[in-house]
């Protein structure tokens, strides 16, 4: 059995080699943000999954990789933003995977939505990906759903773990009194 004390990072590189050009710069803005704390992060190189597209086996390769980060984490963090839900190969393998096979919560933190909160995340479901959406149409994701901040994320990476799932199935929020202790109210 794995020893389950990671914290898996998903987001969507757009099929672009410049780093700068998809959300892989929200990834490295969290690296930045605990370059010091010891926050533990798994990552896949989005340069990797880009050439991944075009090769089937080295696709299966990344996957076989994925699964073992997976593995071996108690929760995940997806970076939602703009062209998360046209991810068709990556992200939506990462979702089906954390959900169905490791039974982690997923933190949802969206980067262009301009909410300094997040009260009713159904009204940020244009922004899901088809797998996010259809686990929480069916009950199986555990997702809380906050704003692309340090002090959010770094809550819901230390509460929530595959033994401490949010509440609200698919649909958890933080309080008001929460996010006045984050700074944000």
């Amino acid at each position: 059995m794995a020893y389950r004390n990671g914290t898996y990072i998903a987001f969507h590189a757009e099929g672009k080699t410049d780093p700068t050009a998809s959300d892989i710069k929200y990834y490295r803005t969290l690296k930045m943000w605990h370059a010091s704390d010891g926050t533990d992060f798994k990552f896949v190189n989005s340069h990797d999954k880009v050439a991944a597209v075009r090769d089937g086996s080295k696709a299966e390769t990344i996957k076989r990789s994925l699964r073992e980060r997976l593995d071996n984490s108690k929760n995940m963090v997806l970076i939602i933003g703009p062209t998360t839900k046209l991810d068709t190969d990556f992200v939506p393998y990462e979702i089906a995977y954390a959900v169905d096979r490791c039974g982690i919560p997923i933190i949802a933190t969206y980067t262009s939505t301009g909410y300094t909160v997040i009260r009713e995340p159904k009204a940020l479901s244009a922004w899901w990906p088809a797998a996010l959406s259809s686990r929480i149409a069916n009950g199986t994701a555990s997702v809380i759903h906050i704003p692309f901040k340090q002090a959010a994320i770094d809550c819901a990476i230390g509460q929530f773990s595959h033994n401490s799932l949010p509440l609200g199935g698919g649909l958890g929020i933080y309080s008001d009194a929460a996010y006045r202790e984050f700074g944000l109210l």
